[in-house]
């Protein structure tokens, strides 16, 4: 069975989930074109959840994808948060921002219950996760309206077991890709593979359809990842300046500049390793440090100093997420994006 008679699409172009810069409107442009539109869903409510998955199926009739973090919830830790605090000190003194104001607390929110309950009303047909998968009664209740379910895997481990786990088709996650790794087996940075050193290996060990994410920008890209076993791709960086788009305007001026050239892997504005463009933040702190509370409890102190940064038009401390390979960040419309990253398929219109 292709990827394409799997999840109903026409092409096996998947846009990648990308909370904080998108909403409805490319899910459902990219699903129109004849990918697989997502919806990044961690950072919604449920009641915004609700509203988006409306939108959805009033637009389209296509399938699409909605995606969801399942990490476990850290507790607050008030002692590491305020030595990270202690950290950016400095950051608050230039930007006069009072701390006490900072309430730890979550900002991305793994999937529960209360999100169950709400696409039970939806039923949308393919439902994706990040750093690995829910617990059994949720996948039940998932596959209880009959829908396909995707997750990212950063190693032939992770491949496996997500395949001896029931999905029906796993994201081959190179090191290039944008935003957070979907690592869930190890925290381990140094197992992580290059997408066309990755691909082939996953596509070699597993016995479902595979799909490319990392690095891929274009339709020639789009080939090779195919020609190494994958059976589709899954594509965010390059959806980041289309119009329909949410991308805010410091994300898109760096999109456009030479910094896009060069970008990190770095924990500072959420606990968790996710690759962005080198900022301020990163160069000054390095990306990494080991002081950062736990996923996703680091942003909670980011956020003023990114809010007060950004009302000046400077995105020192945002997370400027991109994947490596930003030369297909165009400013056109996701419908003609995805029919030039199809354009070198077989069949393709």
């Amino acid at each position: 069975m292709t990827l394409q008679d799997l999840l109903g699409i026409e092409y096996p172009i998947i846009q990648a989930p990308m909370a904080g810069v998108q909403g409805s409107a490319l899910t459902v442009a990219v699903s129109n074109a004849g990918g697989l539109g997502s919806l990044p869903c961690a950072m919604l409510g449920p009641e915004v959840l609700r509203k988006e998955l409306a939108a959805i199926r009033s637009q389209t009739a296509k399938p699409f994808n909605v995606n969801f973090f399942c990490h476990t919830q850290p507790e607050p830790d008030v002692a590491r948060e305020t030595a990270w605090q202690a950290v950016l000190a400095p950051y608050f003194a230039e930007y006069r921002i009072n701390t006490s104001a900072i309430a730890p607390g979550p900002a991305r929110t793994p999937f529960n219950v209360e999100a169950a309950d709400v696409l039970a009303e939806f039923a949308p047909p393919v439902v994706s996760f990040h750093f690995g998968l829910p617990s059994a009664d949720l996948i039940d209740r998932v596959r209880s309206w009959g829908a396909k379910i995707l997750s990212s895997a950063t190693s032939v481990k992770e491949a496996l077991w997500l395949e001896a786990h029931g999905v029906d088709a796993v994201v081959a996650q190179g090191i290039e890709a944008g935003g957070h790794r979907g690592m869930f087996l190890s925290d381990d940075l140094s197992t992580q593979l290059g997408t066309f050193a990755l691909v082939p290996q996953i596509a070699g060990a597993v016995k479902i359809p595979v799909i490319a994410a990392g690095g891929i920008a274009d339709a020639k890209s789009v080939a090779a990842a195919m020609a190494l076993g994958a059976s589709g791709v899954q594509i965010g960086t390059s959806y980041m300046l289309c119009a329909e788009a949410t991308t805010s305007l410091v994300h898109r001026a760096a999109l456009k500049s030479e910094s896009s050239r060069l970008t990190a892997i770095t924990n500072l504005f959420t606990g968790r390793p996710a690759r962005g463009i080198v900022n301020r933040l990163m160069r000054e702190l390095g990306p990494i440090n080991t002081t950062a509370p736990r996923f996703p409890l680091a942003a909670s102190a980011i956020s003023p100093l990114r809010a007060k940064a950004e009302s000046l038009g400077i995105g020192d401390f945002s997370p400027l997420w991109a994947g490596q390979n930003t030369t297909g960040c165009r400013e056109i419309s996701a419908s003609l994006l995805t029919h030039e990253l199809a354009s070198s398929l077989p069949n393709a219109r």
